[in-house]
Parts: structure tokens; C-alpha cells; sequence
């Protein structure tokens, strides 16, 4: 197995860090922060530990940092006692905080809700108290599956309180999915809605949950809770499904927040897109709200008078970092949004930035280039036509962001003014673990800069041995972090395949992407180890691509991928996104030569796509991440037969099977 990248995207902009903006950081200069990396290098153990008593609020304080003696099912704090809903929320009774606004819920209609952080938490009780008093207590699982909503948020904090270990599932799967997930995680409860709303369209949740109980083996669920979202009349089992308002009726706005061990798993999460069995990722209780709190204030440069939007949904682990942790653990201002960037007009985010005056943004590069595109063609909904004052910094979060779409955001949405923090972390690794710092560091459009301090990462080749700067190789963490996996449920062994592989000895975390280091040590996340692209004995990382073709002035997006090919092992099959309108026959033909070109130009001739596809837009889950695994199989000709209910727009993959 071989990760070596040949080439290495070059990028020669860089941009300062404004001074003004460094003076007021959080982490301010390039000297505070190696400050704080030689403190993790000396006794890493000692620099979290140092971090959790300062920043978390414990029940039974920690004598025990890390546990290393089963490497590497590593434990934090272990034998500390805390609550993660008493972080959130408890913590901030009979301070100012209490009565500031902890979330802006923006329904689909634009109708909006605010509630303070008192209010917050009497909802988190009262609902807390009815599953206490359905029977429900420490250790139980519960399946959580609603739309975008303060309801969501309140389900996922009542379930830490109670310690009650919970796995949301995104809004958008299927009921196969729902019922492979109630089963594996073993639930006895299930939080649903009737219907959530998403551009317009009212679309089923509860029937979904039908469906998954009549596939059999969910037995165990005693209890159905069902928030009654639209009103819509959905079927309800005698005995087993209560209505939210129900569950709550009468109960106390207090509860007592249950103490759990450090250790005890706040909640599993699914990874999406795999093939085979679901991977229950296990996250700890301590650990992760440790880095969810300090990548707040590192990576946001979070302060008391802002307001912070990440715009991904509950069901990712960006929504349980970003959204239902950190910054109620931080005492922020946050808004929760229920619908989608496009309705009902392209303009909708920057409506939403200009009237909550928001002033961190944190959203998908997936976004970024769709908006992109509708700027070109709506251009009354274009980001210059908004006021966007209020931002002081801007995020990106899901998948590299291509330097062209950074550009764009850089200027039209953060008016050149906004530093951008490109952030690189997993569901594995619970928060952020390489980004620049926006006080400390200058910016590369692409580059996700460096790791945050006590995050040790390296790139090596397939023995293990870290490679020079400048080669690609396997992007590797040398050293256990609070927030990382502590295991597959009930899967242990999978776990240590996975990210402990045998062939590097078990000795790090492989992350499996592939990543190269430019000589001032920034990284460069060149996509999944299984993008790499093997033509004619040359390795192309797909990202490096991608970028190449988003820089043409023609194109909004791209995304590409490998297929066999008799002549060079494996052919480079282009999806791409025109700005303007999608090309056909000879137009397409000629529009595809110059990309063929284009690209030839800016990596090399052995880089230029085998073919190149025009599509609307590419298929996207419901987050707006891209399926790349349908287009490896539309790129071999090959029938979709992968549940594609996750999918906003099934219908592109017709268009895509069309090459130029």
C-alpha cells in the first residue's frame, strides 16, 4: 500500500493575519501558540488536564489524566465524575448568561424563535423528567431523529443528562437505515417528529420509524416520543408512541443532572457513506466536551457578544460539536436553521447573516461552491447584495475546500476582511485537529494551516516512517487527544483495524486521508487514501484535481474520480458544474476540451481527465456532502443498487451517466 502523491498543488497567496484581528485573539501570535504546543510537547497528559480543571465543570474532580495501559482504547479523566448538560446549561445559572439568548431557531418559513439560556434549560428538564419518568436512566440508548429544531437540541441535552447514551440519526435516511441502527445500538427509546420541512416540502419522519419496526427486531423500544412538527396526522402505536407534548405534560422544569464517569460514552454516531455494517463511533463524556469547549475559543476566537452559526445539521458530528455542545458549553449565541441555503431563494444565508447580525459563520465547501454558482445566475441573490457587516470570521468544515471557492468567499462573503479557519477533523476525532488559528496564523487558500496545540500530526509513507515535506503520504496523529473514538460499539476489533492498522504497528491514528506538508509546515489534505488516483504509475491525489478545474472561470464545481482503464490502470472521470447553464453535444464537447487543457496546464498532461461529465449539480446527501461513491460507480458504468434515500437531487445521476 502506497500513499505517495506526486504532485503537490501549488499556492502562492498568502495572507496576513490582520493585526487588529491578532491583538484581540483568543490565542493572539505565533509565539502564544507554540507557547501552548511545547507545554503539550513536554507532558501532554498534564497540558489536557491542565485544560479540563480550568474549563470544565466537575461533580467529583480527576486524579487519573490518561490511561494508556490498553493502547489504544485510551482513557481521559476516567475516574472524574461530571454532567455535560450541567456544562451546558447549569453553569451559567445565576450569571449574566442566563438570561442572554442561547439560540435563534430559524424555521423553513422563515418563522423565528428565540429562547434564553434559563429557558433552555427548564425545556431540557421538563423534558428530561418525562423520560425519568418513563423509566429511563443511565446506560439506556435512545435513537434521535428529528429535523433541525431547538426540540432536537433539547432531546440530545435531556439524554446527556439523564445519561442516557444517544445516537441521532440524520433527518434524511432511510427507514433501513433507521432500523440497522436502532438494532445495533440497541434502544429502548426513540425520539421522532411527524414530519420535518425543508424547502418547502414537508417530508416523513415518523413514517420512516413505521417502517423500520415493521423489518422486525426492534423490540426492545418501549417508548416512541413524537414531536409533533407540522401537525400532520401519522400513525400512532396504543401503548408504545406518546407525543412530545405528552411526555412533558406536568413534569418539573428541575432535574437533577445525573453524574457519569469521564468515560462514560455521551453518544454513538453512524458514519455515513460506508459500505457494509454501520460503524457505531463511540464518544466519551469529558474528553469530548474538552475540545469541544477549547476549539471554540481557539478555533472561533469565540467571545461573550458574538453570534455563531454552523450551518450543518444535528444528525453529523459538526451538530453535536458546533451546535448542541460547544457553544452552549461556552455560553454563545447560536442559531439553529431549519431550512436550506437555496430556498427560498439562493440568498437565504445571507439574509439570515445580515438579520442576526451573525458574526462567525461556519459552513461546507459543498455550499460555498453551490453558492457560487448561484451568484453567477441569480445575481440579485449574490452575497454583495446583502449587508454582511456583522462577520469577523469565517469556517469551513466537511471536505477541503478548493483554493478558487476559498477565494470567493473571502472576498464576496468576508469582504477581504474575515479570516477564513479551514478546518480538518473526523466523527472519529470529535473536534478540530488542524486549522489555522485566526490570530495566529497566515492564511494559504487550501491549506488547513497546522495543528491545533496538544494535537500531534505527522505524514508518513506505508512503513511508518514520516515522509520529507513537500511528498505526500498518510496524514497520521501520533498522540491520544481527549476527544478522539474510544471504540466501535460493540465492535472492538473493527476499531483497531480501522485506525490502529497493523501496518504501522498500532503505533498511530491513521485518519485515512492522504496529506502532504509544504515547507513552512502547513497541511494539505489531498482527499480519502481510496481518492488517490494510480494513472500510468503516477499517484494524483483527486483534491489537487478538483482544485485544478474549480480555478477555470467556467466551472462552480467539480468532483472527481477513478475508473479501470485497460491502457493506464485507472482513468480520471471529471463530474463537473458548469456556472452557467449545462452544456450538450458539441458545446459540451468543446467546453470539455478546454478543461482537458486547462488542467494539463496547471498539474500536468498526465492529470487531464479521460472524460469530463456535466451535471446540474452533483449528488449530494441532504448536508450537502458529495456521493462520491455513486459517482465511482456511474464513472464504471455500473448500476446504482446503494440506498440512495440520503441523496437531495437522485435524479442528477441520470445526467451524470452522459460523458463529453
Amino acid at each position: 500500500m502506497s500513499a505517495q502523491i506526486e504532485s503537490v498543488l501549488q499556492e502562492e497567496r498568502i495572507f496576513p493575519v490582520p493585526e487588529a484581528f491578532a491583538r484581540q485573539a483568543n490565542v493572539s501570535g505565533m509565539a502564544q501558540y507554540e507557547a501552548l504546543q511545547a507545554e503539550a510537547e513536554k507532558d501532554n497528559a498534564g497540558f489536557w488536564a491542565r485544560l479540563a480543571r480550568e474549563n470544565l465543570t466537575w461533580i467529583k474532580p480527576f486524579t487519573r489524566s490518561l490511561d494508556e495501559s490498553n493502547a489504544p482504547f485510551y482513557k481521559w479523566f476516567e475516574d472524574g465524575e461530571l454532567n455535560v448538560s450541567a456544562n451546558c446549561l447549569d453553569r451559567h445559572l445565576g450569571t449574566p448568561v442566563e438570561n442572554e439568548t442561547a439560540i435563534i431557531f430559524e424555521a423553513d418559513d422563515g418563522a423565528i424563535t428565540r429562547v434564553t439560556y434559563r429557558e433552555l434549560y427548564e425545556r431540557v428538564c421538563r423534558f428530561a423528567s418525562g423520560l425519568k419518568a418513563l423509566g429511563y436512566k443511565k446506560g439506556d440508548r435512545a435513537i434521535i431523529y428529528l429535523p433541525m429544531s431547538i426540540q432536537g437540541v433539547v432531546a440530545m441535552q435531556a439524554c446527556a443528562r439523564l445519561g442516557i447514551i444517544h445516537s441521532v440519526v440524520f433527518g434524511g435516511f432511510s427507514s433501513k437505515s433507521l432500523h440497522e441502527r436502532i438494532i445495533d445500538v440497541g434502544a429502548t427509546l426513540v425520539v421522532t417528529a411527524d414530519e420535518q420541512v425543508r424547502g418547502g416540502r414537508n417530508i416523513p419522519l415518523k413514517a420512516a420509524i413505521d417502517e423500520a419496526f415493521a423489518m422486525g427486531g426492534c423490540e426492545a423500544v418501549r417508548k416512541v416520543i413524537v414531536y409533533q412538527r407540522t401537525g400532520a396526522k401519522v400513525a400512532m402505536e396504543s401503548g408504545r408512541d406518546i407525543t412530545w407534548d405528552q411526555a412533558i405534560e406536568g413534569q418539573p422544569a428541575e432535574c437533577a443532572p445525573e453524574p457519569v464517569s469521564a468515560e462514560h460514552p455521551l453518544f454513538v454516531l453512524y458514519t455515513s457513506g460506508s459500505t457494509g455494517k454501520p460503524k457505531g463511533v463511540q464518544h466519551s463524556s469529558g474528553g469530548f466536551l474538552l475540545q469541544a469547549v477549547m476549539s471554540m475559543k481557539w478555533t472561533f476566537d469565540l467571545k461573550p457578544e458574538d453570534v455563531f452559526w454552523c450551518t450543518a445539521d444535528i444528525g453529523w458530528v459538526t451538530g453535536h460539536t458546533y451546535i448542541t455542545y460547544g457553544p452552549l458549553a461556552c455560553g454563545a449565541t447560536e442559531i439553529v436553521f431549519e431550512g436550506i441555503p437555496t430556498w427560498p431563494n439562493s440568498g437565504r444565508f445571507w439574509e439570515m447573516i445580515a438579520r442576526h447580525k451573525v458574526t462567525i459563520f461556519y459552513t461546507a465547501p459543498t455550499a460555498i461552491r453551490s453558492l457560487v454558482k448561484a451568484g453567477e445566475t441569480s445575481p440579485d441573490h449574490h452575497p454583495r447584495n446583502y449587508d454582511l457587516s456583522s462577520l469577523r470570521l469565517l469556517g469551513s468544515v466537511g471536505e477541503p475546500i478548493n483554493p478558487e471557492a476559498w477565494m470567493w468567499y473571502y472576498t464576496n462573503v468576508g469582504g477581504e476582511r474575515c479570516p477564513i479557519v479551514d478546518t480538518w477533523w473526523q466523527t472519529e476525532t470529535g473536534a478540530h485537529m488542524i486549522n489555522p488559528l485566526p490570530g495566529v496564523h497566515a492564511l494559504k487558500p487550501g491549506s488547513c494551516a497546522m495543528p491545533l496545540p496538544g494535537i500531534e500530526a505527522t505524514i508518513v509513507d506505508e512503513t511508518g516512517a514520516e515522509v520529507e515535506r513537500g511528498k505526500g503520504g498518510f496524514l497520521v496523529i501520533k498522540k491520544p487527544w481527549p476527544a478522539m473514538i474510544r471504540t466501535i460499539w460493540n465492535d472492538p476489533e473493527r476499531f483497531k483495524s480501522s485506525y490502529y492498522p497493523a501496518d504501522f504497528q498500532g503505533r498511530y491514528y491513521v485518519a485515512g486521508d492522504g496529506a502532504s506538508r509544504d515547507l513552512d509546515g502547513y497541511f494539505w489534505i489531498m482527499g480519502r487514501i481510496d481518492d488517490v488516483l494510480n494513472v500510468s504509475g503516477h499517484r494524483l491525489g483527486t483534491m489537487e484535481i478538483e482544485s485544478a478545474l474549480v480555478a477555470h472561470d467556467l466551472v462552480a464545481e467539480a468532483a472527481v474520480v477513478g475508473r479501470p482503464d485497460d491502457v493506464t490502470g485507472e482513468a480520471i472521470v471529471a463530474f463537473v458544474v458548469l456556472k452557467g447553464p449545462r452544456p450538450s453535444g458539441a458545446e459540451a464537447k468543446e467546453v470539455a476540451t478546454t478543461l482537458r487543457n486547462w488542467v494539463g496546464k496547471e498539474i500536468g498532461p498526465i492529470a487531464k481527465p479521460k472524460e469530463i461529465r456535466f451535471g446540474e449539480n452533483l449528488p449530494k446527501t441532504r448536508s450537502g456532502k458529495i456521493m462520491r461513491r455513486l459517482l465511482r460507480n456511474v464513472a464504471k458504468g455500473e448500476e446504482v443498487t446503494q440506498d440512495v434515500s440520503t441523496l437531495e437531487n437522485p435524479a442528477i445521476l441520470d445526467q451524470l451517466k452522459e460523458a463529453s
